[in-house]
This record gives C-alpha cells, structure tokens and sequence, in this order.
C-alpha cells in the first residue's frame, strides 16, 4: 500500500510540469501587477498556482498511555502537490490546499526495550498564506491553518519480542488525525522552500481514558506553476 502510495504521487510529480508546458491549465494565472515601495518597480504574482513538494518529517507521539508515548523523534518521508488560489486582488492573500503521503509517528524506549511506531497518512492541509514580496523574483510567505489526515499504513516494532503488527488494526491508534499547521516558505521564482509544524489536537489513540497526539516538523522543498 505504501509503495503503491508513494509511486501515484511520483507519477503526479512528473506529470504536473509536462502539463503545464502542453498548456492544459496548469500554468500559471492572471498577474495582479502592484507598484513597490520604490514607486516604479512592478512586483506581480499569480492568482493561483499548483505546486510539487517533497521533504522529510521529524515527528513524535504524545501519550498519557506509557505504552503508546513515543516522544523520541522519528524521521519520515513527506511527499504531495499543493494548490493555492488568491482570495483577494487587493492583497497577496491566498488560499492553499493539498494532498500528501506523509510519514509520522514515533520511538521509545533503547535497547530491547525499543519501540517504533510507523504511523502513514493521506493528508489534506487547508491553509491561509500571505505572499510578502522582497524583489521582483522573492518572496517571504507565512501561513497558518489547519489539517485533516487519514491512516493508510503503519506498523508497530517491539524490539523485545521481536514482533511487528499493525499500527491501525489492533486496537492502539484511530486512523483519523486532525490539527493546526503554522509554517513559513520562501519563494525564489518557480522554486520553494518552507519549514512547518503539525500540532494534532485530534486523540489518535484508540483509549478513551488517555489522550495522545501526533507532533510533526516538517521541510519541504518544491516548485510552483
């Protein structure tokens, strides 16, 4: 499933740019031209964009539940397209979504005592971004919003008893997870850099009497049409 996953989204990735050059609507949008700080240089930007991201996690799990804490960082693959769209042409304001194959979770313990868990999502971000404008080919954009996400794969590892089972279907981790996402990027023509953190308010565990979240830094690097 996760390789299966991971190869659509690669085929999407590598299919956006040809598109975009054949003119099948992915290019990018009407320009809104504004007059800088200088008063005769023109700073423009789309009004909407789709975009290609690919990056690495460093995530954790929080729990009241010792057996589900996992607040040792664990490193994944974060990989998706972006879309955005500009909610006002008085103002660089825009409305960005997504989806993702993002890879989270956690580790306790050392030794035998050593637990992983690998907890894999589909992930749709919905975000509000402001594009500040440095020059003509740079831009700061922070955002701020909120994630929906959905468990696709993932195991537990018990390095104890050398046993691995499955992170959603034995009764430790819901497969639905929601939260707050706030980052900031940079933009440097179609290039794009951005750094973000994943807040999980929603109780991933599956007891009722615990509460446990998901934690997740996050960089991407991509490019935008």
């Amino acid at each position: 499933m996760k390789k299966t996953i991971i190869f659509t989204l690669m085929c999407v990735m590598i299919a956006l740019p040809a598109m975009a050059q054949r003119g099948y609507g992915y290019g990018p949008g009407p320009r809104i031209q504004t007059v800088s700080r200088h008063g005769n240089e023109y700073i423009g930007w789309h009004r909407y964009y789709f975009g290609l991201r690919v990056g690495m996690n460093a995530s954790h799990v929080s729990s009241e539940s010792a057996l589900l804490d996992g607040s040792s960082i664990k490193t994944g693959l974060n990989i998706g397209v972006a879309a955005g769209t500009q909610l006002s042409y008085r103002a660089p304001v825009f409305l960005e979504t997504g989806l993702y194959y993002t890879q989270k979770g956690g580790k306790s313990g050392s030794g035998h005592e050593k637990f992983t868990y690998d907890l894999n999502y589909l992930e749709l971000p919905l975000l509000i971004k402001y594009k500040h404008f440095v020059g003509n080919h740079t831009s700061i954009q922070p955002y701020a919003g909120g994630y929906l996400a959905l468990g696709t794969d993932g195991d537990i590892k018990n390095y104890g008893t050398r046993t691995a089972f499955s992170s959603f279907d034995n009764g430790y981790f819901n497969r639905f997870d929601g939260g707050l996402k706030i980052g900031c990027g940079v933009g440097y023509n179609m290039l794009y850099l951005d750094a973000s953190y994943d807040i999980g308010l929603s109780n991933i565990g599956q007891d009722n009497f615990d509460d446990t979240h998901n934690g997740c830094f996050t960089i991407n690097l991509g490019v935008n049409f």
